[in-house]
């Protein structure tokens, strides 16, 4: 069973963050760059929200605000959903699922430590299933 410590050990701990006055703008700018759907919204190393390209389709396009004037605080997602290294795969798909969310920073003590997405947890799965299959095959081949 894969736990989110080796999950975040393997995709690195590279953290992309916005602050809460920071316009709308520049973390789609950011979301693009670095090819991620959600940033965490830092105030120092304090998480204070998580903004997402969900959010700026149904905060900022469909009620018509500019993303350049409207700073990200009015549009994140607060309180955020955490988890922590200690937890499994399956722990966070099965909150994914419950609470409608598609990323989950990872959370040690108050600090962050890292972001897992669906498509991390679906590409876990993945490998152990493949690593099951693998094992079963090599026992009947034996």
């Amino acid at each position: 069973m894969t736990m989110v410590r080796q999950l975040i050990e393997r995709k690195g701990r590279t953290l992309y963050s916005v602050e809460p006055e920071d316009p709308v703008l520049e973390a789609i700018r950011q979301m693009a760059e670095h090819h991620v759907g959600a940033l965490l919204v830092m105030k120092g190393t304090e998480l204070q929200g998580i903004i997402s390209e969900r959010d700026y389709a149904r905060k900022v396009i469909l009620h018509g605000r500019s993303s350049a004037e409207t700073p990200v605080w009015q549009i994140m997602s607060s309180p955020v959903i955490t988890v922590t290294p200690d937890q499994t795969v399956q722990d966070c798909m099965h909150l994914m699922t419950e609470r409608r969310v598609r990323h989950l920073p990872v959370v040690e003590g108050n600090r962050v430590v890292g972001m897992i997405s669906i498509g991390d947890l679906v590409k876990a799965v993945i490998e152990d299933q493949q690593q099951t299959i693998e094992q079963l095959e090599s026992y009947i081949h034996r």
